[in-house]
């Protein structure tokens, strides 16, 4: 079993960084891959990164790739989510989400654990 937090979500102007969170709980937290999703209002949820138990392994979404880095401290259990050059479009809840398997994650394929979610708002 494997609980997860979001944090680190708010309210920020376009352009500036902000570093979401993901922290679990249960022993077995550092066999899983994490990874993020993010849905705007009126809009299906939407993949955005994973990475593998190892760390080793990153996947991201064309829309993030290149302002997003996905990254894990297993001794902390936590995965963060690294969000520089912000635009409006990244406006959501974003969720993460723990799976024993680390490809097909922006399949829709079911996932095994979901967190809460964190609100981001950037304003233009």
């Amino acid at each position: 079993q494997v609980q997860l937090v979001e944090s680190g979500g708010g309210l920020v102007q376009a352009g500036v960084s902000l570093r979401l969170s993901c922290a679990a709980s249960g022993r077995t937290f550092s066999r899983y891959a994490i990874g993020w999703f993010r849905q705007a209002p009126g809009k299906e949820r939407e993949f955005v990164a994973v990475i593998d138990w190892t760390g080793a392994m990153t996947y991201y979404a064309d829309s993030v790739k290149g302002r997003f880095t996905i990254s894990r401290e297993n001794a902390k259990n936590t995965v963060y989510l690294q969000m520089n050059s912000l635009k409006s479009e990244d406006t959501a809840v974003y969720y993460c989400a723990a799976d024993s398997g680390y490809r097909g994650w922006g399949t829709g394929r079911p996932l095994d654990y979901w967190g809460q979610g964190t609100q981001v708002t950037v304003s233009s």
